[in-house]
């Protein structure tokens, strides 16, 4: 009989879920299976111009089933499924809900189905941003700094802020709502089937760094915090939560209806969840003061130091700083860009303009050929570009990008601020736009670090983690290049479900804590970039030309966020 254990790693990302099944021995991947969200793909519930990102739960749902028991299939079968003893998930965040009392989101409930203010508010969007600075302005008022543990400055990516937006719009939506809920925690509280809100675990990860709980305060800020900000949120506070739990605690067991849908037994336990990039980290095997960067559509990158070591020191403009949010009994601190690959994405979407709207009009090729030509051609732009950028060598040149195409996440967190480009000539093509796209990417993350040592937290290296970092090599030279410091790429395709298999083999008791499940399931790395010394004098000046530009920028936006710390 076999002794093995195996545990899975859920992944919820933007675009798609994925699930690992991974032995807790060594870390390998038995299997893997992604689940791409059919009404997402779509376009459903969302309007790009207006920044309203929605997503279904049964996407969620859907995606979960699935994965899962695809994972288990290539596995193979009841032969398997009796050795898997834990599940942990990850998701993106904040991407909060409304749900009724017993935990269900309220597009599954009758009369909500299509409504996009019932579903999950997905951490892209920033149909908030008025409610976000109302908060930031509103934290002025009180002697009790409620702001301090995130940076300073409140996001119109977090909770509050989009559960005061829905609530302003919808009017429905706020007469049935029975309380407010992160995507990280219902998937657990779904997988163990209860159905009482009150007793839902909520994550430490995500209630510290997106809604304002700390432990200094007992939990959330005071009632009076909330209802004299809007009238809309009386009474709201008491709704949620007081108490929050790290990672490596159950959040119960795996219910019988949804181990009959899995093929899994209820012996199977569920942990916790958090967002993806603090469990990356830990997939990762991130070190103390090294920042883990999760580069895809955005960035996150996660930082953790002893507690002692911030006591005292609170480091402005991030995306916050919480005790055990990433490695229990460590600090987490929290960054990221709002706009990463996605930068990319737009500009490959920019140049492809003719593809996705003149090919299929040809007279000269069927329908059927254009849009294989189409998906054949888009799936090469980046990766040639990349070359053809990288080809036009080291010298000087003219043109200067601002990457704040989704807004600023870190440092600063303003989401009205828009990209920009200047130095543009006759003899500016594809190849020089995208050089500077790119760099402006990397020099966004070189104020990040910049905002981490100017404030006393040392950044000793990059761990690289997410779809850039593993199929960018041009990207990750040039971060490496401008950040002046080495960058490893974690050889695990798949990191943020592999930190939640983590997880998952703590919770369900094979590993007494994280460090030691780290140690043992953690792969290595495949990959390390050095900075090219001989290119330091041209980037610290474009660099200086990139921070000149931004300030002009912020300058003239007229609803620029101040921090606010004590």
């Amino acid at each position: 009989m076999s002794t093995a254990n195996y545990v899975i790693g859920v992944d919820y990302g933007t675009d798609s879920v994925r699930s690992v099944l991974v032995d807790t021995a060594n870390g390998q991947e038995i299997s893997s299976s992604v689940f791409l969200y059919p009404r997402w793909q779509k376009g459903l519930y969302c309007i790009p111009s207006q920044n309203q990102f929605r997503q279904h739960p049964l996407d969620y749902i859907e995606g979960l089933e699935h994965t899962i028991k695809d994972c288990i299939a290539k596995a193979g079968g009841q032969s398997i499924a009796h050795l898997v003893k834990g599940i942990s998930v990850d998701t993106t965040g904040s991407s909060p809900v409304a749900v009724d009392a017993s935990g269900r989101p309220l597009a599954l409930t009758p009369g909500f189905e299509e409504n996009p203010n019932a579903m999950f508010v997905l951490w892209k969007d920033h149909t908030s941003v008025k409610e976000a600075a109302e908060i930031n302005e509103h934290a002025t008022k009180f002697k009790t700094n409620y702001l301090k543990y995130v940076g300073g400055i409140y996001s119109s990516e977090w909770f509050w802020a989009k559960l005061l937006h829905v609530l302003r719009e919808d009017q429905s939506v706020k007469n049935q709502v029975s309380s407010w809920v992160e995507h990280c925690d219902w998937i657990p509280f779904l997988l163990c089937g209860e159905t009482d809100i009150a007793k839902m675990k909520r994550s430490r990860c995500a209630a510290g760094h997106k809604a304002l709980w700390a432990e200094e305060f007992d939990g959330l800020p005071p009632e009076d915090f909330f209802s004299s900000l809007d009238p809309n949120l009386t009474g709201f506070r008491s709704k949620l939560f007081t108490e929050t739990y790290t990672s490596d605690v159950a959040a119960g067991k795996l219910s019988a209806e949804w181990a009959a849908k899995l093929g899994l037994t209820t012996d199977v336990l569920i942990g916790v969840g958090a967002f993806d990039a603090h469990m990356g980290a830990v997939g990762g095997q991130i070190e103390p003061y090294y920042l883990s960067k999760v580069m895809g559509t955005s960035t996150c990158d996660i930082l953790v130091a002893p507690n002692q070591a911030m006591e005292g020191k609170l480091v402005s403009g991030i995306c916050g700083q919480v005790n055990g949010s990433v490695i229990p009994g460590m600090a987490g601190l929290e960054a990221g860009q709002s706009a990463f690959g996605d930068v990319y994405a737009w500009f490959k979407n920019l140049i492809s303009w003719p593809l996705n709207h003149l090919l299929t009009e040809s007279d000269l090729i069927s329908e059927t050929t254009a849009i294989a030509l189409k998906a054949e051609l888009e799936s090469k732009i980046i990766a040639n570009l990349s070359k053809q950028a990288e080809a036009l060598g080291d010298g000087d040149y003219a043109e200067l990008a601002i990457d704040w195409l989704n807004g600023r996440r870190t440092p600063d967190a303003n989401q009205e601020l828009k990209g920009a480009i200047t130095g543009l000539g006759l003899g500016t093509d594809a190849p020089r736009f995208f050089r500077a796209l790119a760099a402006a990417t990397c020099f966004g993350a070189k104020s990040i670090v910049d905002r981490f040592e100017d404030q006393g937290v040392p950044v000793k290296g990059i761990i690289g983690i997410g779809g850039v970092a593993k199929k960018s090599p041009y990207i990750m030279q040039m971060m490496s290049n401008v950040l002046e410091m080495p960058i490893k790429i974690h050889r695990f395709e798949h990191t943020c479900a592999l930190g939640a298999a983590m997880f998952a083999a703590v919770v369900a008791g094979i590993y007494p804590n994280v460090e030691m499940a780290m140690a043992a399931m953690g792969t290595g790395f495949e990959k390390e970039y050095q900075p090219n010394i001989k290119k330091q004098k041209m980037y610290r000046m474009h660099y200086q030309q990139y921070l000149g530009l931004g300030r002009y920028l912020e300058k003239y936006n007229k609803k620029d966020v101040k921090p606010y710390l004590s």
